[in-house]
């Protein structure tokens, strides 16, 4: 009822062209033919492949006019007022002819009294028409009207399957509705009719897949990527701090306000590369059993004006449809950093994503590494933009002791066999990604000397190995000096 309400407001307020960006033609179509007889206009739809059609029982496509420039030359001809909507219009949009026909039908409305629905799923205005336009966005299902879709497509099912019923509990119901969250109608649909269908049951092994299927319906060609797979924080070897930090704050990120807890926001992850930044941004949706979400700010920019900004938006707009979840912006600095020679198109993609930093509402936990903090404007990594600024060290010798367990049992090898002490106080100054590497290295040196992999092959191999805390010896003391009195310790 409030689309109705809203989209009639607009027409009364003699807007003479109304702009929708929406997949849902079917709804469009439906609300407009149900306030049309309180408009006493005449409503008419119009493809490229059918022509102009009037929405009334009785009438034919006129299809002489299905070329956009006779159908606005006609619109511009009628004298009596009526309702124009008019379906993937956009590519038309970027001839001059068709600019001029819309614009002048747009100065005649007082005398005409035409209104033109233009609706598609993407929509630029040229310049000389949006003081003619409005926007209008179809309102999204809330929770109780998703609750209801599944209701009927699950008794769907069961009457496709008599005697069976779908199961399922309360517990996963309410997760599926509010992963469907976000969507339209339509595609919320698609995705509980593929749950069911599936095997006739609601699982929490289907939340996942709902989850990746929900993002891969937003489309975001490679600038948002969906993770499936997040790391237990068992995965993890050290960073307690950081841990115990996110534990205190999942109570408030659930979207429970009871509490009266501020919701966090983000945090930022500053250290020594190879020490587990990454795993740890990571973790952290796997800790909270949320969705993790990769922005890769380098595919955003755009050799067009505006372009870079408007992807970045549309990003940040998926983000809040997948919500709650984690963003994770690995080496945020490649894509936030500004310099004096740049061209502004940093400049604004910093803008906006400030703006939208302090301006989101929705449960999104920005986890953003960065191995040059020092790059990033001070403004970006203030208070209230992130809650706060961790710096993930060397591992200590009780940390390389539980790294070199994690990497041991991953490959099928018992650690209980090997002298992990030795190895770890063998490896000091090593990261984690160089312990691993020491652990892969030995499986290839076991296997062409057809032996068993074993403590001593682990130590030839660490011999063997120059870490980068020795080969950037210089950098890495900067690094680890500066941040000592700058961040919390993640460990």
């Amino acid at each position: 009822m409030r689309d109705l309400h809203d989209l009639e407001l607009l027409i009364k307020s003699r807007i003479p062209i109304i702009v929708i960006e929406s997949q849902e033609e079917a709804r469009v179509v439906d609300i407009c033919a149900r306030m049309v007889n309180r408009l006493a206009k005449p409503l008419y739809k119009w493809t490229v492949t059918e022509g102009l059609l009037r929405l009334e029982a009785g009438y034919q496509a006129q299809k002489h006019n299905a070329k956009p420039s006779e159908l606005l030359a006609q619109i511009k001809a009628t004298s009596k007022a009526g309702i124009y909507l008019l379906f993937d219009f956009h590519p038309y949009l970027e001839d001059p002819i068709h600019t001029r026909y819309l614009k002048e039908i747009a100065q005649s409305y007082n005398e005409l009294g035409h209104t033109l629905m233009l609706i598609s799923h993407r929509l630029e205005i040229p310049a000389e028409l949006k003081r003619f336009c409005a926007r209008f966005e179809l309102t999204l299902p809330d929770g109780k009207a998703l609750q209801q879709l599944v209701i009927r497509e699950a008794n769907s099912w069961s009457r496709e399957n008599p005697g069976r019923k779908v199961k399922t509990d309360p517990q996963t119901l309410g997760l599926l509705v509010n992963n469907l969250s976000g969507l339209t109608e339509g595609d919320a649909k698609q995705l509980i009719r593929g749950v069911i269908y599936d095997d006739g049951a609601i699982t929490s092994d289907d939340l996942p897949k709902v989850m990746k299927a929900k993002h891969d319906l937003l489309g975001q060609d490679g600038i948002l990527s969906f993770e499936y797979d997040t790391a237990k924080f068992s995965d993890v070897g050290g960073l307690a701090n950081l841990k115990d930090w996110l534990k205190k704050r999942e109570i408030a990120f659930d979207g429970d306000q009871s509490n009266d807890l501020d919701r966090p926001k983000g945090i930022l992850l500053v250290g020594v590369q190879g020490c587990g930044k990454s795993l740890a941004a990571k973790a952290v949706a796997g800790l909270w059993s949320i969705p993790l979400l990769r922005l890769d700010l380098g595919a955003l920019y755009n050799k067009y004006i505006g372009e870079t900004e408007r992807n970045l938006r549309e990003a940040l707009k998926a983000a809040e449809v997948m919500a709650p979840c984690v963003l994770w912006i690995d080496e945020i600095e490649k894509g936030l950093a500004t310099t004096d020679v740049e061209n502004g198109t940093s400049r604004r993609v910093l803008g906006s994503f400030l703006t939208w930093m302090a301006e989101n509402k929705a449960p999104v936990f920005i986890v953003a590494t960065s191995n040059d903090i020092e790059a990033l404007p001070p403004e970006a990594v203030r208070k209230g933009r992130l809650d706060e600024i961790f710096f993930v060290d060397l591992p200590s010798r009780k940390t390389r002791q539980r790294i070199f367990t994690i990497h041991l049992k991953k490959r099928g090898l018992d650690p209980a066999t090997f002298d992990i002490e030795k190895l770890a106080k063998a490896c000091e100054n090593f990261s984690g990604a160089e312990i691993e590497q020491a652990v892969v290295s030995t499986l290839y040196s076991a296997r062409a000397n057809e032996a068993s992999p074993n403590t001593e092959l682990v130590l030839a191999e660490i011999t063997q190995t120059r870490p980068l805390a020795i080969v950037m010896a210089e950098k890495i003391n900067a690094l680890r000096a500066w941040a000592a009195d700058r961040t919390v310790p993640a460990d």
